[in-house]
Parts: structure tokens; sequence; C-alpha cells
């Protein structure tokens, strides 16, 4: 039942953040580019598809369809976001998180480093776990 829990959670959390971020590319890519680790030909592309990637991975979670490889791409996810971050740090640069989209204006620290790692830690249990009883990978026998 607390992985059921923690997959549907870690999935909302995906779901919202995709969703706040859809529609608003050039505020994203601005964000993107803040961190200065990506060449600019691909900031554009990621900041389009990222919202989108980030609500099927979450809806994946929240029904439990593919309840492994989207863990898997949910721990990658959290842990890419943690380093990005915490090399904006180390770096001094001042980016904000903007997890939840542009308009929020959380600043890169070391509490979202840490928090997203968790995230990663619990993405990673749940697909080591793999489908609880009430996801639809168990209920049509996928698992």
């Amino acid at each position: 039942m607390i992985t059921t829990i923690a997959r549907v959670i870690l999935g909302g959390i995906l779901l919202i953040s995709g969703a706040e971020k859809v529609g608003q590319p050039a505020a994203l890519a601005a964000s993107i580019a803040s961190f200065h680790l990506l060449a600019p030909s691909i900031i554009v592309a990621i900041s389009i598809i990222l919202p989108y990637f980030e609500m099927l991975v979450g809806l994946y979670l929240v029904i439990g369809l593919f309840t492994r490889i989207a863990s898997f791409v949910a721990t990658l996810q959290f842990v890419i976001y943690g380093a990005a971050i915490a090399s904006a740090i180390i770096r001094k640069l001042p980016a904000d998180c903007d997890c939840f989209g542009p308009n929020d204006h959380a600043v890169a620290d070391w509490p979202h480093v840490a928090f997203d790692f968790a995230l990663a830690a619990i993405a990673l249990i749940i697909a080591i776990n793999g489908p609880s009883p009430l996801s639809l990978d168990r209920r049509m026998h996928l698992e």
C-alpha cells in the first residue's frame, strides 16, 4: 500500500510539474539556459518536449502502467534535476529552480537538491518493488 501511495504522489508531482510548464517554452528555455549545462541548439527542443514527457511519466506512475520503466525514468529525471541544481549552486549561478514552471521562483539551493535526490530514491524503490496490487500492470498481467 505504501508503494501505491508513493507511486501516485510521485506521479502527481510530475503531472503537476509538467502541466505548469506547458505552453511556456520560452520561459522554460530561459530557465534551462540559466544553468549553463546544455548547448543552446538543444535547449529549445527540450523546453518543448519536457513538459509533455514529465506528464506522460507522471500519468504512467499514477495509473500504474509500465511501472518499472516509468519509475526508472523518473529516477533518472530526478537525479538529473538534482545534479543540475547542485552544479548551479557549486558554480554560484543565480538560477531559479522553476520546478513547477516559470511562476516558480524558488532559488536553486541545497534543500532542492536533497528533495530531488529523495524523489529519485523513492522512484528507484518503486522500480525495484515493481507494480503494486492496485496498478494497471497487475490488473492487465503485464508484470
